[in-house]
């Protein structure tokens, strides 16, 4: 009798631990499958992470360049009004300097002679208030060359230069400093352009 309860308890004995084994087995079985599982998770994770990072830094890189690129074209556009201001400031200044009362009698008598005043019609002349008080003395020797009826007015929109007509002002030859500015200007602005096209790498 003590044999086979010796027995006995050495069968449950062994078939407690191979069933506590068999559970830590199953435990251990579970752990790495959760373990890889949740490696998996992380890999998944982590994968969208960096691709969302790599998205980001690509709209912020983009976004960069062309806001680099707007202000790079915004700089240059306000240098090019910048220096076409400027030169037309000295255009202005020159013209200024060149068209003293003295010359433009001159090319005023030059243009009133040239011209062949048809049939009615009266010039009408305008200039600066201050070129017309130095001109006054002029003004008889233009009538006289022109013989025909002369009507002088100051303009205030005038620096320097005249404005004419021929036809009683329904048509005019405007030599305005700002006409001529505008017109050296439009042959001076493309060799401008040309110049800072070459002086931009």
């Amino acid at each position: 009798m003590p044999e086979e309860i010796k027995d006995l308890i050495e069968k449950i004995q062994k078939e407690g631990i191979q069933a506590a084994q068999a559970k830590a087995e199953e435990i251990e079985s579970l752990a790495k499958d959760k373990a890889a599982s949740l490696i998996e998770q992380a890999k998944v994770s982590a994968g969208k992470i960096i691709a969302e990072a790599r998205n980001e830094a690509a709209k912020i890189n983009d976004t960069t360049s062309v806001a680099l690129q707007q202000a790079a074209r915004d700089m240059l556009i306000s240098v090019k009004k910048e220096i076409s201001d400027m030169l037309n400031n000295l255009i202005i200044s020159k013209l200024n300097t060149a068209l003293t009362p003295e010359e433009l009698s001159k090319i005023i008598l030059a243009a009133v002679k040239g011209y062949s005043l048809g049939a009615g019609g009266e010039i009408v002349l305008q200039v600066s208030k201050e070129d017309l008080k130095k001109m006054e003395s002029f003004l008889g020797e233009l009538k006289e060359q022109a013989k025909k009826n002369i009507q002088i007015k100051a303009s205030d929109g005038i620096a320097s230069g005249f404005i004419i007509s021929f036809d009683s002002g329904r048509s005019q030859f405007d030599f305005s400093d700002k006409a001529l500015a505008e017109y050296i200007g439009s042959y001076l602005k493309p060799k401008l352009n040309d110049l800072l096209r070459q002086a931009i790498p």
